[in-house]
């Protein structure tokens, strides 16, 4: 049985339908890289004013995996691994940027890589991930309405 993946634009990341989500928008400058902003609130934090180390690994995988996907690699993650740097400080913008590191066409696993940086561009965190290609026959998608 295929498993049905549909966009029904609830993803805490990125849609625009969930009330508690980030609604992260992102800009595809180049093949293999996606760029994003996004800045936290104190719903996002651990210690006082300062942003969870799970919000910060949550948009690192939402980067490199929504990259895949813009690019025609229906993809999931299969491994995340996520270094924290620097404390991310609650309404702080953090900078995205996300690159498919051998570009994942025809392959069943590939790589990604992810960074966050502040205004003054000191790393925030990286992140690197093992993609897992969707097949197609384990899959049936299906893009959201043009009225969503």
């Amino acid at each position: 049985m295929p498993l049905f993946l549909e966009d029904d634009q609830m993803c805490y990341a990125c849609g625009r339908h969930n009330p508690q989500g980030l609604k992260i928008n992102f800009e595809h400058p180049k093949k293999g890289t996606l760029k994003a902003a996004v800045v936290f609130s104190k719903h996002h934090q651990g210690f006082k004013n300062i942003v969870h180390g799970g919000m910060m690994a949550l948009v690192l995988d939402e980067i490199m995996v929504n990259l895949a996907w813009r690019e025609g690699i229906p993809a999931m993650t299969g491994e995340l691994f996520v270094r924290l740097k620097k404390a991310a400080k609650i309404g702080q913008k953090v900078h995205l940027e996300g690159h498919l590191e051998d570009g994942g066409e025809g392959k069943r696993v590939f790589y990604a890589a992810a960074t966050a940086k502040n205004d003054s561009g000191e790393l925030l965190a990286s992140a690197k991930a093992t993609c897992i290609r969707i097949k197609d026959q384990d899959i049936k998608l299906e893009a959201p309405s043009k009225s969503s």
